[in-house]
């Protein structure tokens, strides 16, 4: 995001501009809520300094969207947590229009998304842009009916989703399984021994004192330049 897409939104100098990320970054290896803070703060910053109005949101944990077992949900559901609570952070820095997208109904019903079961299908969208569109309205930079929640197009029938997964399915399954897999079962097997111990809070403990020191860390001043 920082080496492309920000470049190419600022140089469209938007009015409003829509940040709605957290999920990929919860489904690698490589997650680090303090880096995940750092250019979260960066990119809400620049487009901020311009003037931009940011749409923002927060997101539900990738584990119940996949119907994951308990033991391998929970650790995404608490590292979408930890996104999410620097999401929130950072929308009320900027003064953001903020959606809270991981509470309601929606997220339970499968017509809503796609089959990959982890982005929005077209009634999905629709329902995101009918929020959002009446959150812009509370501020009085909507007017206008909000748009249809109801689909143009026919929902994907169950044939085509079953080739997607065939497909573009099977190469999204193998990256995760090199990617993710050996460290979420790692963090599986975390999971039940503190289980297993009545400790589980301990987990819960930690992640709230990492974002707050990723929080902490982005509220740092700049050193004053010599003179």
């Amino acid at each position: 995001m920082l080496q492309t897409q920000l470049p190419a939104a600022l140089a469209l100098r938007p009015d409003l501009a829509s940040v709605v990320v957290g999920v990929n970054d919860t489904l690698r290896c490589t997650f680090d809520i303090h880096a995940v803070a750092a250019r979260l703060d960066r990119v809400y910053g620049a487009l901020h300094a311009q003037g931009a109005v940011l749409l923002t949101a927060c997101l539900p944990d990738p584990g119940a969207m996949l119907g994951l077992p308990g033991a391998l949900a929970r650790p995404l559901a608490r590292r979408q947590r930890a996104v999410n609570a620097v999401v929130h952070a950072l929308s009320d820095r900027y003064g953001a229009v903020h959606l809270h997208a991981c509470e309601g109904d929606w997220i339970t019903d499968r017509a809503m998304w796609s089959a990959d079961r982890l982005h929005p299908g077209e009634r999905g969208h629709r329902q995101l842009a009918a929020r959002f569109h009446a959150l812009l309205a509370e501020r009085g930079l909507a007017t206008g009916p909000g748009p249809s929640t109801e689909p143009e197009f026919p929902a994907p029938t169950r044939s085509a989703s079953v080739w997607w997964l065939a497909t573009a399915g099977t190469g999204w399954v193998a990256r995760r399984c090199t990617d993710l897999l050996p460290q979420l079962l790692t963090l599986a097997a975390d999971e039940l021994r503190h289980h297993a111990r009545g400790t589980s809070a301990r987990l819960d403990l930690r992640a709230s004192a990492a974002v707050s020191a990723a929080l902490a860390a982005l509220s740092v001043p700049e050193p004053a330049d010599a003179a």
